[in-house]
């Protein structure tokens, strides 16, 4: 998001005639929109860089607002290929259907929060702006994360879950992709379709052997 520069009062006195000239003023202070994080960003075995609390946070402190250009789905697409080289591009995340926010352009520090399935934060979208609070309380020196809940639009491959957008959060209850979790429907295809499979293959083996 493009920031436009802040601007100070000049304050000039009002003089009349005859009266005696006014101090000398003095430059107009600068002022400057320094942003001070609960957390520093460094190495971090999720992937990449995280952002690890520098002191601790309590459950409900809203910790940052995850800030980049907003542009349309189309342009997002246009920018970046998922399927190019094999990567996928984190630093997009979906406002509306027509808002996503590329944190590549104009973002913060925001961007570099990784995700898990056991996240110690989430993401919070009021009035169209995006915030990360915490959901529980975060010790000092702990990575900050949220589940990234990547929607899905169907035609992803089971391959794709647990390859292009495999997770390696580490968290006891990881769902091994950062994927939005399947809905029951799905969950229940999916079990279908694999015992189909092994029915297959066992039917196959026991023709091989006879």
């Amino acid at each position: 998001m493009a920031r436009g520069k802040m601007k100070t009062e000049d304050g000039r006195p009002k003089t009349e005639a005859g009266s005696r000239k006014p101090a000398a003023r003095k430059p107009a202070a600068r002022t400057a929109r320094i942003a001070i994080f609960p957390f520093a960003i460094r190495g971090s075995r999720i992937a990449g860089r995280g952002a690890f609390a520098t002191r601790a946070i309590p459950k409900g402190e809203r910790i940052v607002e995850y800030l980049g250009e907003r542009v349309s789905h189309a342009v997002a697409d246009s920018r970046y290929d998922d399927h190019a080289g094999g990567a996928h591009h984190t630093f997009l995340f979906t406002v509306s259907r027509k808002v996503v926010i590329d944190a590549t352009v104009d973002g913060n520090e925001a961007r570099f929060i990784n995700h898990s399935c056991d996240p110690n934060c989430e993401s919070v979208i009021e009035g169209g702006r995006v915030f990360i609070d915490a959901i529980k309380p975060i010790r000092t020196g702990e990575e900050l994360s949220y589940d990234y809940a990547y929607t899905r639009d169907g035609s992803e491959t089971e391959e794709e879950e647990t390859g292009l957008y495999v997770c390696r959060c580490g968290a006891k209850k990881c769902r091994g992709t950062i994927l939005a979790p399947l809905s029951q429907a799905e969950v229940r295809r999916r079990a279908a379709a694999a015992k189909r499979r092994h029915h297959r293959a066992h039917a196959h083996a026991r023709t091989s052997g006879e």
